[in-house]
């Protein structure tokens, strides 16, 4: 029992690093997005196709390389302990975000953004961290308030990156982005304690690569849940490029950035208020029940935004909508959480992130090819669509046995 209570207290307190963590990373991770394009304008005598096109390449690549690589940290977190990947990410991440601030060319920012890719698996890492030392039955509503930690940094970061490159300049912007990173490392370093159990026979389990990968794609329930988490992001990143623009056509230029970043804002500020909550439902009737229902609720919170004639009715049907994408993630983890051996879950939850990443890429791909076709209110209506194929796929699972994996990994 004392150790229990014990065991409870050093969760709670690893919860709230981990919380100021996230927020911390989140939030300098999207300080930069408010200026990428004057600060590649900046660096050269550039066209503004040249400008736009290398500002996709530059956001963009950040994400293609933690699509490949978030596994492979996840794996080094099972193998060697979650903390230490911890630190080697934020560090890395405080490395690259300096040397960002001496860049000279727009080569020179791709490239660094393309090695902060290495890094950038911090949140799903800190998802792991706290999953894996979560009793079962709440681990929803822990992954929910953990959630809101990143959306708040998310929502803050760009307010305070934009403000920070108007005062002081682009520099001194990443010079304190890089610093905030590297006193979270700190605070991890020094605060944070790993709770590694060792007398549940799960955790002496080795598995190899190959058998995860296949446990994966052969495991339908799970490989279900990962393309919901994909398909989320494909929809809610698929408008997200397009929205100053949408924002112009209905209101006019008039304040045109305060109302694009409040547009922009709303979904995570509906995040916040629902994520805990959508956890806790879920620690109560299912994961994979709390899922089905916020896809479906998803596509009736999505496409109506295509019929919108002002601009408050489309900031509230993003609220509405950022409410109920909130409870997707948390789910997610805490559904792995029940059904990996712990010995697997950092490397499952870093294929989960890869799934993620592989939405923030083929999102605005999709958005912008709908838009330049059918306008832009066509990408609500279409992608509005891929939350109903999120939902029909997990009816198709509903009647399947879910149970702990474990065996079906040594066959």
């Amino acid at each position: 029992m004392i150790e229990e209570v014990l065991i409870i207290q050093v969760l709670k307190r690893n919860l709230g690093i981990m919380w100021v963590g996230s927020f911390l990373i989140s939030g300098s991770f999207t300080m930069i997005l408010p200026f990428l394009s004057l600060l590649i304008n900046s660096m050269g005598n550039y066209s503004t196709a040249f400008v736009l096109r290398w500002s996709g390449f530059v956001f963009g690549i950040t994400f293609v390389i933690a699509f490949i690589v978030s596994p492979m940290w996840g794996r080094f977190g099972d193998r060697y302990g979650r903390k230490k990947v911890l630190l080697f990410l934020s560090v890395g991440a405080s490395i690259c975000i300096f040397l960002m601030s001496f860049a000279r060319s727009v080569y020179e920012l791709f490239l660094l953004r393309l090695i902060i890719g290495f890094f950038a698996g911090f949140i799903s890492m800190a998802q792991a961290f706290i999953a894996t030392q979560t009793p079962k039955e709440i681990a929803g509503k822990v992954m929910g308030t953990l959630q809101t930690g990143a959306v708040s940094g998310g929502l803050l970061g760009p307010l305070l990156g934009g403000i920070l490159a108007d005062s002081f300049g682009f520099k001194y912007t990443f010079l304190l982005t890089s610093t905030i990173i590297f006193c979270t490392s700190l605070i991890i370093l020094f605060f944070v304690q790993e709770i590694r159990p060792i007398h549940d026979k799960e955790t002496l389990l080795s598995y190899s690569g190959k058998q995860v990968f296949r446990l994966i794609f052969t495991y339908q329930p799970l490989l279900v849940v990962m393309l919901v988490g994909m398909i989320v992001q494909i929809a809610n990143l698929s408008i997200q490029p397009l929205l100053a623009i949408y924002v112009s056509e209905l209101h006019g230029e008039q304040n045109l950035a305060f109302l694009s970043g409040a547009t922009f804002s709303a979904v995570g500020f509906g995040n916040l208020l629902m994520a805990r909550e959508w956890g806790k439902l879920g620690d109560r009737i299912g994961y994979e029940k709390v899922l089905l229902l916020l896809s479906f609720l998803g596509a009736l919170a999505f496409f109506p935004q295509a019929f919108v004639t002002s601009i408050w009715q489309l900031i509230l049907l993003r609220v509405f909508f950022g409410m109920i994408i909130g409870g997707v993630i948390p789910c997610i983890t805490a559904y792995i959480r029940h059904i990996v051996p712990y010995s697997i879950q950092g490397e499952v939850l870093g294929y989960n992130t890869s799934f993620r990443f592989l939405g923030n890429v083929i999102g605005p791909v999709i958005g912008g090819f709908l838009a330049g076709i059918y306008g832009i209110s066509s990408v609500f209506i279409i992608t509005s669509g891929l939350f109903i194929f999120g939902g029909c796929l997990l009816l198709g699972t509903k009647n399947k046995k879910v149970e702990k994996i474990g065996k079906d990994l040594a066959n």
